[in-house]
């Protein structure tokens, strides 16, 4: 599980550092275009970075849909539990258990129906405007994220079945921050 753990969070960082990177280029090469240096202008104009929005476009897509699946397992997704902390102890975890369920069937359902259309998609030539790859690559983020965002409820239900917790986010706490005080 720390492996799936770790391989997220460093897809995550991964997806969001190239598209920082490519965007800065992309940024750095427009403004340099506009210099007027002979020989680097005729060489930046003709360097071609119409795909650059594209794919940050698709990274930041893909980083949406794993960066929710984590927020579920960390817990900073969003929730609504205003009603359900009101509630005593009793109700509260089994509405607890409810919601972690319903959001566990409704990104599965999300996952599946995502599966089908991008199958469709593959049986098609259809392709990026700029980039000119394969569409169903950009569409796999749906079922990929959406059924990982359903393991990862599953997996808030079963901790929250056999500890009574659920995993709460706490802004004040530097990970391996103990490590280095300890030492």
């Amino acid at each position: 599980m720390k492996l799936l753990d770790h391989l997220e969070e460093y897809l995550i960082a991964l997806l969001m550092a190239t598209a920082t990177l490519i965007t800065f280029i992309a940024v750095v090469h427009r403004y340099m275009s506009g210099f007027d240096i002979p020989v680097v202008q005729d060489y930046l104009i003709s360097l071609n970075t119409s795909w650059a929005q594209e794919l940050t476009i698709y990274l930041f897509v893909w980083m949406a849909k794993f960066g929710a699946a984590y927020g579920v397992r960390s817990g900073i997704h969003v929730g609504v539990d205003v009603l359900v902390n009101r509630m005593n102890e009793k109700n509260r975890k089994l509405f607890t258990l409810i919601s972690l369920g319903s959001g566990a069937l409704f990104t599965a359902i999300i996952g599946s129906l995502g599966s089908f259309f991008v199958y469709g998609i593959a049986q098609t030539d259809q392709t990026s405007p700029d980039m000119e790859i394969p569409m169903w690559w950009v569409y796999m983020a749906i079922p990929l994220g959406s059924f990982l965002m359903s393991f990862r409820f599953l997996q808030v239900a079963w901790h929250f079945i056999r500890s009574g917790e659920l995993p709460k986010h706490d802004h004040s706490h530097v990970e391996g921050l103990d490590k280095e005080v300890q030492a």
